[in-house]
């Protein structure tokens, strides 16, 4: 962020000193509702999004610094007029996605995932009060769109990644169906609060302070060691995925570009009834889809700055533009029903 700040005010760009802090919060924080684990228990400890979370962090913080996150709020809610600020927090060429395809390309090996960041922040300007990218960038946009294309289907959308996500996601279900059920299900102070309760957006802003406080506490150390403790647990399934987890005894995943038959998943069921209880069966047996958009034109498209003076966007400058949507069918189960 700070490097494109200050290529955006070498071209011209009017960003004055409150306004390059605010932004800097703003991509500081954007993430900051984020739960153990990221994206995966989204949606399962709390019914909350995480930018939701975000946004209450960040006033949380801005009325305890007496109002000085403001701006940055403002910028991040894209309600600030210049809405290039907002762009570089959130859009299709953001600092952040910059950021995690380096990072993560590096930490994986997977150096398809590789792009050239910076010679992307220095074709950045300004047009119109909106982020655009100089001609001459093109080819450094088509390797970032193809680079994030393979990244998502080589390292987040990765059978094994997929498979995990959908086991630790039953596990904390399965958790807290129990805990509903009356059963005990020991856990770390800060986990057990959010297995007991059934958060909404409302319900959390009305005990803010009190829940915000559990969550903030909240890390992957709590969840590993719930799972850890659950290997002896007496309900069959909750053991048995805490097991496979920490063992690494992750299910099969296949993917299918259309729907898998009803005799083909009939078959799997047949299996797997011979060998687990009834219970276990709907948690055994796992379907649904995954889908990546490397890029959309229907909101927000990158606009590029032609040499001519025209701002055209992404899709009318070039023919690399992936189809918009990639869906694939996904059925997941133990391995040992082979």
């Amino acid at each position: 962020m700070s490097q494109a700040i200050e290529v955006l005010r070498n071209k011209g760009a009017d960003i004055s000193e409150e306004e390059a802090n605010a932004v800097s919060v703003a991509i500081l924080l954007h993430d900051i509702g984020h739960g153990p684990f990221s994206h995966t228990l989204e949606n399962t400890l709390i019914n909350v999004s995480h930018e939701e979370l975000s946004i209450i962090f960040m006033e949380t913080l801005n009325e305890q610094f007496d109002g000085a996150l403001t701006l940055a709020i403002r910028i991040f809610q894209d309600q600030y007029p210049k809405k290039f600020l907002h762009q570089l927090v959130s859009g299709q060429l953001d600092m952040d996605r910059m950021d995690y395809l380096t990072r993560d390309s590096f930490f994986t090996g997977v150096y398809e995932g590789v792009i050239g960041y910076d010679r992307i922040i220095k074709m950045l300007s300004v047009a119109g009060d909106e982020l655009v990218v100089e001609e001459k960038g093109i080819y450094s946009i088509e390797k970032f769109l193809v680079a994030r294309r393979l990244m998502y289907w080589q390292v987040y959308l990765h059978k094994t990644v997929v498979a995990a996500e959908q086991m630790l996601v039953l596990t904390m279900q399965r958790a807290k169906d129990l805990v509903r059920a009356g059963v005990e299900v020991p856990a770390p102070e800060n986990l057990a609060y959010f297995l007991h309760s059934n958060l909404s957006g409302s319900d959390f802003r009305q005990r803010r302070d009190e829940w915000l406080g559990y969550f903030a506490g909240l890390d992957d150390y709590d969840v590993m060691s719930a799972i850890k403790s659950w290997m002896r647990h007496d309900d069959f399934v909750l053991r048995e995925f805490s097991e496979r987890l920490i063992n690494r005894r992750l299910f099969k995943l296949e993917f299918s570009n259309e729907p898998f038959s009803a005799e083909y998943v009939a078959g799997i069921t047949r299996r797997l009834e011979a060998l687990y209880p009834a219970e276990a069966i709907p948690y055994f047996l796992l379907t649904g889809t995954e889908s990546n958009s490397a890029y959309t034109t229907f909101k927000d498209e990158i606009k590029m700055l032609m040499k001519n003076g025209k701002v055209l966007p992404w899709s009318k400058v070039t023919d690399q533009v992936q189809p918009a949507l990639v869906t694939k069918y996904y059925l997941c189960y133990p391995k040992e029903v082979l």
